[in-house]
C-alpha cells in the first residue's frame, strides 16, 4: 500500500463517527441486566460476545449466565445513544453519566465490566 493511500485510510478512520452509548445484556430467563459504556457499540458487542463465547469474560455472573443460557438467552441492546460532535474528543464522562441514568431507572442492573 502506498503512503498516500495509507494516509487517506487513517483520515477516514479518524473522522468516522461510531455509535456511542450505554449497552445492555439482559438475561431473558432471570431478568438480570448488565450495563456498560461503549465508544463503539458494534465493536463492543462483537468483542464481548467473543469473550463470553470463549469463556474468558471477567464478570463471573454474566459469564455464568451466558454459559447456562447461551447467546440466544440474552437480549442485547443499546439503551441510550450519546449524541456528540467531535469524534476525537474523549466522551468517557458523558458516557458514564448516561450509564448512571440507566442505573437510576434499573437499580438492580450491574456493570458489564467490573
Amino acid at each position: 500500500m502506498d503512503k498516500q493511500r495509507k494516509k487517506e485510510l487513517v483520515e477516514i478512520y479518524k473522522s468516522r463517527r461510531p455509535e456511542m452509548g450505554v449497552i445492555s445484556y439482559r438475561c431473558k430467563e432471570t431478568g438480570e441486566a448488565f450495563l456498560g459504556i461503549s465508544k463503539d457499540t458494534k465493536s463492543d458487542f462483537n468483542s464481548l460476545n467473543m469473550k463470553l463465547s470463549a469463556n474468558i469474560h471477567p464478570n463471573k455472573r454474566l459469564q455464568e449466565l451466558w454459559n447456562k443460557y447461551g447467546q440466544e438467552g440474552f437480549e442485547l441492546s443499546v439503551v441510550k445513544v450519546l449524541k456528540y460532535e467531535d469524534p476525537l474528543e474523549d466522551q468517557t464522562a458523558k458516557l458514564e453519566s448516561l450509564r448512571e441514568e440507566c442505573f437510576a431507572s434499573d437499580p438492580n442492573a450491574k456493570k458489564i465490566w467490573l
